[in-house]
Parts: C-alpha cells; structure tokens; sequence
C-alpha cells in the first residue's frame, strides 16, 4: 500500500450490518468519510427484524477514525438513490469509492430447493434486492464517481468467479445472484477502465457475520465454541477482514491491475500483508477446495 484513503469519500451501499459494517469502518479507519446505507435505523426496522442499524454503523466509522454519515435509502427506489447521490454531490463534490454491498436475501432462500419448488416471489424478491439495487445505484453514482480519476467500485458477493463457475451455489435464485454479481463487476470493468476508474468483485470468506454468530450461538469472544459443532468453521473471519481488502485497493495506486477481476479477502491479505482483527491471514476459499470440499478433516494448518 502506498497512501492510505485518507480524505476519500466513500459510499457504502449496503452498511447495516456483515461485510458492508466491516467495510464502512475500516474506511473510516483510514481517515474516509463514509456515507452508510441501508434499511434498517433506529427508527424503523427492516424486515430482517435485527437491531443493528446503519446509525451504529456511522457511529462505528466516526469511532474508528474516519466520518461516518447514515442516510436510509431503500435501494429498490429510484428516486432515493438519485437522492442520495445528489445530496453526496453537493455535500463532498465527488465520490471516489462505491462499495455495491446490498444483499437482503437472508430470509428469501431456501437450501437445495430446486426452482419448481421453491417460492416464486421470495425468490423473485431476492433477485431484486440483489441485483436490481446494484444495477439502480451505479446507474446514478458512477457519473458522480467519474467526477475525478482513480475512483473505484467494489461489488461485493459470495465466491470468486473460479468457484462459482462450477460450483452449485445453494439452489437457482442464490446461484443467480452471486454469479450476477461477479458479472456486474466484469462489465463495469469494461466500461469504467477507459474512463480512468476500476471496478472489482470481492468476496468475503466465512465471515462471522452477526447472523451467523447467532446461528451458532455464539460471539465473537468465544467464536471457537461453535468448532465442536463445525469444525471447518475454524477458517472463518471478521467482517473487518474484508474491509481491510477494500482499504487496501482503495489506497493502492496501481489498483487498476485488478480492473474488472474477481477477488477474495484472504487472496488481497497476501499481496497486500493486512491481517484479520486477531493476526491471522484466513484464505477460506482455498481452504474450501482444497480441504472442506475434498472431504478431508478439519485442518487450518497453512489457511490462516
């Protein structure tokens, strides 16, 4: 890394909790000012019924450093996007990092439930919140981020494009999803790269996501409780890892070598050094292939 994203204006799209609260606040531990949306405030809950909230997150980002500003933006709605981004552009001048980070499917798929048999709409919702949001907001940040050159989108999904090229991933509708995502990321590469912008796709590994602590039944402090349940749980990470990978390409100068590609969390730890919260370097997805899906017993010995 050479300079840090000090000063940079950064909108995390997607912030409430997971990857995107990760993201946001390792932004703002690199000094950005950090514009975190979601669904989910103080105020209102989303339909997640969670108490995490974009409020906390911006709380968090001002804590570690940077600024953190929460706007609730329903990403399906048009006229809030537009909203925003302008409200952005007036208030900073410019944009120089996109982080695509909505999800909001939790609750909209089912396992190894084949498309005949699985709910039409929450499956046709999922798609929506997925990728009908991405697609809405960078159609209205990216004039604003092109403003100047060296801005950067990430796009946030769930495996790299090598895995999910062959990989079934959970049933028709999340499959779609996450390789929709990957592909958005390949073909705003195409359009942003001659324009002096960068576009990748990154996925976190197993993240310890608040969701899934609670799955668990667990925190973060005793983490290692849930090895008795799942032992392969052992590679997972923080959501702060990823937003140490999305600091790193936001601060990289050369940054647009990635143009266009498909990246992980633990494969950016290697070439940019930053570790997780406790040290550790968790490389998950060659882990899943060379040992989780290979059969093998549970064995992080050279994956952290």
């Amino acid at each position: 890394m050479s300079d840090e994203p000090q000063g940079k204006v950064a909108l995390v799209a997607g912030a409430t909790r997971g990857a995107g609260r990760g993201i946001a606040v390792e932004l703002g531990a690199a000094g950005a000012t950090v514009y975190v949306t979601g669904r989910s405030t103080r105020a209102r809950r989303s339909e997640y019924d969670r108490p995490e909230t974009i409020e906390d997150t911006a709380d968090l980002v001002t804590a570690a450093g940077g600024r953190g500003i929460a706007v609730p933006v329903d990403h399906l709605d048009k006229s809030a996007v537009r909203a925003l981004v302008d409200r952005i552009a007036d208030e900073q001048g410019r944009l120089d990092v996109l982080v695509n980070d909505i999800w909001g499917g939790e609750k909209l798929f089912a396992w190894d439930t084949p498309v005949w048999e699985h709910d039409l709409d929450n499956g046709l919702r999922l798609l929506r919140l997925a990728v009908e949001t991405h697609a809405i907001t960078s159609h209205h940040a990216l004039p604003l981020l092109l403003r100047r050159p060296g801005g950067l989108v990430v796009e946030v999904t769930d495996g790299t494009a090598e895995y999910n090229r062959d990989t079934y991933r959970v049933n028709f509708f999340y499959d779609l999803a996450k390789a929709s995502v990957l592909r958005m990321a390949f073909a705003l590469g195409h359009e942003l790269g001659p324009r002096g912008a960068t576009a990748v796709a990154l996925t976190p590994g197993w993240m310890r996501s608040e969701i899934m602590l609670e799955a668990f039944g667990v925190r973060e402090d005793n983490w290692r409780d849930a090895l008795d349940r799942e032992p392969h749980f052992a590679v997972s990470e923080t959501p702060r890892f990823t937003g140490r990978a999305v600091a790193a390409l936001a601060a990289d100068p050369d940054v647009a070598r990635f143009n266009g590609r498909s990246l992980s969390s633990g494969g950016l730890a290697r070439v940019y050094g930053f570790t997780d919260l406790d040290g550790s370097r968790p490389d998950a997805w060659r882990y899943l292939v060379e040992v989780q899906d290979a059969g093998k017993p549970a064995d992080v010995t050279g994956y952290r």
